[in-house]
């Protein structure tokens, strides 16, 4: 059972940044990041593998950035410049090597006001 902790989430003003962290139990394979507007589906925001390559929706192209450090079974999301729009609730998602299963963590509040 692959366990999640997240943290980082907040209240910033449009152009801010903030960073979001999720720490997995166990051996992980891909891990990224998802996010549920009120009213909307949930919808991805980055993923990266365990060798590094990257996933953006076209709507955080340029200003987040995702990055992992393996050894510490980490994964961040740097958000910068953003805007009200990206206001949600950010749900960490990975997915574990030999099960092939896929864990979420409890989601955190990113609220950017105008």
């Amino acid at each position: 059972q692959v366990q999640l902790v997240e943290s980082g989430g907040g209240l910033v003003q449009a152009g801010g940044s903030l960073r979001l962290s999720c720490a997995a139990s166990g051996s992980i394979l891909t891990m990224g990041w998802y996010r549920q507007a009120p009213g909307k589906q949930r919808e991805l925001v980055a993923a990266i593998t365990r060798g590094g390559s990257t996933n953006y929706a076209d709507s955080v192209k340029g200003r987040f950035t995702i990055s992992r450090d393996n050894a510490k079974n980490t994964v961040y999301l740097q958000m910068n410049s953003l805007k009200p729009e990206d206001t949600a609730v950010y749900y960490c998602n990975v997915r574990e090597i030999f099960s092939f299963r896929e864990y979420w963590g409890q989601g955190t509040q990113v609220t950017v006001s105008s």
